[in-house]
């Protein structure tokens, strides 16, 4: 009779420079190209650039045929792993949280498995393998409303089981780390938060060809007041559009994101009320590449979401030099720092007023570009892929 022996390769007293090899839930890394996809994407590029001599495995069902998604796989210590039964290519969800990925471990040499993304199998416990997951929010429990009853049932229990399976838990801010143990009472001693960068696009030099460029390809306007995201009721985005009125007429504001679950129309019937489609403009489709060139002519960034996991837009408008108006109420003052002017989520007057101050005080607006451009200095991938290699290493001498 067939009795699996547990994996033993726990290294109890790993040196610090051991290769690991390192499985991924890579679905998002692989097949999504928004945040999710971003955040895995970035943590595979950091580690693999910082610790070239690990192995990382990357665990999905398919493939997408992506310059994204080709430049992971061109990383030379990067591997996919897809489905090898017609079950598992027929079934990926089971492959992917039920049997699949943990039968598949078993039979593998690996030292440690990361769901990048919020969730891990369900039975990853029988691969003997040690287990990290990334929370990046719980946003589903604070704004309720947002979502359809049945994913915030699918959610939490996805969540809440990873998070209470894992060997160690990754929360993405301080923020994410006190809703993990006040909703899920997930022990703080398992909990390392660890904050990410954002892509080299936006701490990189622009140049004066590329501005000009973005500037001609999306008529931008001299003047103007840009928010970036999914443009969806927790976002906010009508904040600044009722502060408008309040600002000086020659900015303009230029929102850049997809819609969603029909906010998009209660923005325009907002824009139309107070009489305002010649200083309103909504972009859509942008890519990546053109977004630090659009942060850079803004005169400020502005992103009064009710409630984020961390906030990445703030990081990237800091980034490029562009001070910022954010909300308060979860945690974007970790995000923004003193490089960031804070305001209540329902106040236009408080938008219009902090808005109007960095526009008419040259002096505090550059104490805000330079105060940013400190606080980000924590924020680059270089801590990110140490900290998260820490994380790997204590959940493997746990064990």
């Amino acid at each position: 009779m067939y009795v699996f022996q547990p994996h033993t390769n726990t290294h109890p007293t790993m040196e610090r420079n051991t290769p690991l090899t390192i499985a991924f839930d890579a679905k998002r890394a692989l097949l999504n190209f928004t945040g999710l996809g971003n955040y895995s994407r970035y943590a595979i590029e950091a580690l693999a650039e910082y610790y070239p001599r690990n192995h990382y495995e990357l665990y999905t069902h398919k493939l997408k045929d992506d310059s994204r998604v080709r430049h992971i796989l061109d990383i030379p210590n990067t591997t996919p792993v897809l489905p090898d039964t017609r079950m598992g290519r027929a079934l990926p969800a089971l492959w992917r949280l039920a049997i699949g990925i943990t039968n598949r471990l078993k039979r593998s040499d690996i030292d440690i498995f990361h769901g990048l993304s919020n969730e891990l199998p369900f039975d990853i416990s029988r691969s003997g393998i040690p287990s990290v997951v990334t929370i990046h929010d719980l946003i589903f429990r604070r704004i309720p409303a947002n979502y359809k009853p049945i994913d915030r049932k699918l959610y939490d229990f996805k969540f809440r089981r990873a998070a209470n399976i894992a060997t160690r838990v990754i929360a993405i801010s301080e923020r994410t780390k006190l809703d993990l143990m006040e909703l899920y009472d997930i022990d703080p001693a398992k909990i390392d938060v660890i904050y990410q960068g954002c892509s080299p696009l936006f701490t990189s030099d622009i140049a004066p060809a590329m501005i000009q460029h973005v500037r001609n390809i999306y008529n931008l306007p001299r003047h103007y007041i840009t928010m970036v995201g999914t443009v969806e009721q927790r976002k906010n985005q009508i904040l600044a559009v009722k502060a408008l009125p309040d600002i000086p007429r020659e900015v303009k504001l230029v929102i850049v994101g997809r819609e969603r679950n029909g906010y998009g129309k209660e923005i325009a019937d907002m824009v139309q009320k107070l009489h305002l489609s010649d200083r309103v403009i909504h972009l859509t489709g942008v890519p990546t590449e053109p977004l630090p060139s659009i942060y850079n002519q803004a005169e400020i960034a502005a992103y009064p979401s009710r409630y984020e996991g961390f906030g990445l837009p703030v990081i990237e408008a800091l980034s490029c030099g562009t001070p910022v108006i954010a909300a308060t109420g979860s945690c974007l003052e970790e995000a923004g720092g003193a490089g960031a002017l804070y305001v209540n989520p329902d106040s236009p007057e408080e938008f219009a007023k902090a808005a109007c101050t960095i526009l008419d005080d040259e002096t505090l607006r550059n104490n805000l570009i330079e105060a940013g451009r400190t606080h980000i200095t924590r924020f680059n991938r270089r801590n990110f892929a140490e900290q998260v290699t820490a994380t790997y290493r204590r959940a493997i001498e746990s064990r």
